[in-house]
């Protein structure tokens, strides 16, 4: 099959192509079929650095788990890193290259990065039986198929085939599966395979009319009906199009008889990034982490976690605006626990000077850590190992911050006064052993009976999700159509649908 390859693409963002490309890469690889993924421009605040100390999408890092390979910059060689509506900064190949406005960048910008991205698929189906690729938004977007680089752009040009993923809880799939194929040119409908609807719950047999319709209008099949599936907890691809105000995780899980439930506030702060630090917490029987926006709801949290943002500037206004400084700030007088991540971690600081991320110049932190931030135009893409609270540490840094740390405890990169922790490391709760320890000190800080299970494994926990995934699509998809698409490419003959057809 050397070289084989599809395209996975959704007729909305969020439409489940993140965790379809996930496990259809699982499922391949139970086959024994050695698979890659792979993202050709990715727009995301929720990031991972590789071994080689390149930048990509965490969902890609997570595919390539899914896969069972080690994570590289071939695998996204594009990523978009949003700093506000109309801007973002571009990584290249895992590094930083500049800010470019969404205008600049789709306006001429995207198409000098064709070549290269379609270089790193190359390489990755040289190298692999197959190469499993995720699109971007929807491959309609009519407006901007002209420098596509990441849907109907890369199948053209790869020959790939191409199926579409539609979440019918939203309502409306048949209508999407439709409209997305009509509106593209007979060029692309050609590399349209067909569908693949996600989320269903519900009787089947109901379904099936509707796809045969969809059939006969379309001339293309669906490929298989997925459940909709609770508490996979994958990470999640951007946290600018998902809301997480009020979203609640918590482990599935229930503590032990007799032990108290430790409740866990994330603050939502504008640009968040690596939200799914606290996924970690979350899988923990008996603990609930909630995000919040309001001041009062800190008022019953065990743990206060500021996290990671792409506008540390903005996020420390953000606080001051909505209250939440001022409740940061009592929180640390009364000894109750506060731990900083990255952006959070600087503006738990003393004092921040940008010049690079915001240009704000020298700004005040909240004071609550003896730390002062400058900001370097190099960026720190780093994955340490370290020791806390007497357990061995792994995390990873992505950050224009440099902490100078003028006292307080040691605390990996950081320090820790009080109850009050900071430090740059993502990724670090998932240390199973200092996940424990540092929870046993929250629940001490917070008068809690709240025990940590002994044998909570996240990363065993994660292999359970993945191959969750891989059940889905070979419990619930066409697997052997799948696989001679995958290894034949595109269909030959199929119609085309001219729009309004019906």
């Amino acid at each position: 099959m050397r070289g084989g390859g599809l395209l996975v693409a959704g007729t909305t963002s969020d439409a489940g192509k993140s965790v379809v490309t996930a496990g259809i890469c699982r499922w391949l690889v139970r086959r024994g079929v050695k698979v890659a993924p792979f993202k050709g421009q990715n727009m995301s605040l929720n990031s991972f650095v590789t071994r080689e100390g390149a930048e990509i999408g965490r969902a890609q890092a997570m595919q390539a788990q899914a896969a069972r390979v080690e994570p590289t910059a071939l695998m996204n060689p594009v990523l978009l890193k949003p700093g506000g509506d109309r801007s973002s900064q571009v990584v290249l190949m895992g590094k930083p290259v500049g800010e470019m406005s969404a205008r600049g960048y789709h306006g001429g910008r995207q198409r000098t990065l064709f070549e290269p991205v379609l270089a790193c698929l190359e390489e990755l189906r040289a190298t692999h039986d197959a190469v499993i690729c995720e699109g971007a938004g929807s491959p309609a977007e009519i407006n901007l198929r002209r420098t596509d680089i990441v849907n109907m752009g890369i199948a053209r040009a790869a020959r790939l085939p191409v199926v579409v993923v539609g979440d019918i809880d939203r309502g409306g799939v048949f209508a999407q599966f439709f409209g997305t194929t009509a509106l593209l040119a007979p060029e692309d409908q050609e590399l349209i395979a067909g569908y693949l609807v996600n989320k269903f719950r519900g009787d089947v047999t109901l379904l099936e009319p509707g796809l045969d319709m969809l059939h006969g209008l379309t001339g293309r099949r669906t490929f298989g009906v997925l459940p909709y599936a609770h508490g996979l907890g994958i990470d999640e691809e951007d946290g600018l199009r998902v809301s997480l105000r009020g979203t609640v995780r918590e482990s599935v899980v229930a503590p032990p008889l007799g032990a108290d439930v430790l409740r866990v506030a994330v603050c939502a702060v504008p640009l968040m990034s690596n939200f799914t630090d606290v996924d970690a917490l979350a899988a923990e029987p008996g603990v609930i982490v909630r995000f919040v926006d309001r001041p009062e709801e800190l008022a019953d949290a065990d743990l206060v976690v500021v996290p990671g943002t792409r506008g540390t500037v903005k996020a420390l206004a953000w606080l001051r605006e909505r209250g939440l400084a001022d409740a940061l700030a009592r929180r640390a007088a009364e000894g109750r626990p506060v731990l900083g991540i990255c952006g959070g971690f600087q503006a738990l600081g003393e004092r921040i000077e940008d010049e690079v991320e915001s240009k704000a110049g020298t700004v005040d932190g909240l004071g609550l850590l003896p730390v002062r931030v400058r900001f370097a135009p190099e960026k720190t893409l780093s994955r340490p190992v370290g020791e806390a609270l007497g357990e061995r540490v792994e995390g990873y840094e992505i950050h224009h911050g440099v902490a100078e740390v003028l006292g307080g405890e040691p605390f990996l990169d950081g320090c820790r006064v009080g109850a009050v922790w900071g430090t740059h490391w993502h990724g670090s709760l998932e240390s199973d052993g200092f996940r424990r320890a540092f929870l046993r000190e929250v629940a001490a800080a917070a008068g809690r009976a709240f025990v940590p299970a002994p044998d909570t494994s996240f990363g065993a926990l994660r292999e359970e999700q993945l191959d969750r995934l891989g059940d889905l699509i070979e419990e619930h998809a066409d697997t052997d159509a799948l696989l001679r698409l995958i290894e034949n490419g595109p269909p030959k003959g199929l119609p085309f649908v001219p729009p309004g057809a019906p």
